[in-house]
């Protein structure tokens, strides 16, 4: 997609949650992350586009556990009619939750995913979102997820960038795949009459 491309009307920020992005338990090259999750969250606030912060309440004892600091979201957010916080208890961020509904009567058509982890949360709802005939627009730099450790018998270490890398492959030619956060632009979507 290029910068005359069509824009896209929400943006889905999938797990940007202190436990994945911030200290010792940070994916690899949080930071870099993080400033282009920043990049798209701006232009998608200045646009006047749909936020969705999508927070997921892992079991107890995980990392992400409800109310422990790994749990919170890492970004600030603005809440209001543009800007929400969508909680989860499953990779995918439509099941079981309000997300649908929330673009449906938005008036969302297409979206763009970012955060963590590519291979699990930020594809489990990408696919969802283009099976429910959704536009999808994947920044390859606003993504992330750890190495895969060494499998005796199978394999060596996974490189984490090689792990975002196949999943972006691995969802199929309905997903648009950008370079960079900065070639996503936003517009502000239409609500749907009567809604």
């Amino acid at each position: 997609m290029t910068k005359d491309a069509q824009p896209v009307h929400a943006l889905l920020v999938v797990d940007a949650q202190s436990a994945f992005v911030s200290g010792e338990g940070a994916v690899p090259g949080a930071a870099r992350l993080l400033t282009h999750v920043n990049e798209l969250i701006s232009g998608a606030r200045a646009a006047g586009a749909l936020v969705v912060h999508l927070q997921n309440d892992g079991p107890p004892g995980a990392d992400d556990e409800p109310g422990t600091p790994g749990w919170e979201l890492h970004l600030p957010v603005r809440p209001g009619p543009a800007e929400v916080v969508v909680r989860k208890t499953e990779d995918d961020g439509f099941y079981e939750t309000r997300l649908q509904e929330l673009l449906s009567r938005s008036g969302v058509r297409a979206l763009a995913v970012c955060g963590v982890m590519s291979e699990m949360c930020v594809s489990a709802t990408a696919r969802t979102a283009l099976e429910l005939g959704y536009r999808v627009v994947l920044p390859h730099d606003a993504h992330a997820t750890y190495d895969i450790p060494p499998a005796a018998g199978i394999s060596g270490p996974v490189p984490a960038a090689m792990v975002a890398r196949t999943a972006e492959w691995a969802l199929g030619d309905g997903i648009e795949i950008v370079a960079h956060a900065a070639d996503v632009e936003f517009t502000a979507p239409a609500p749907r009459p009567g809604r």
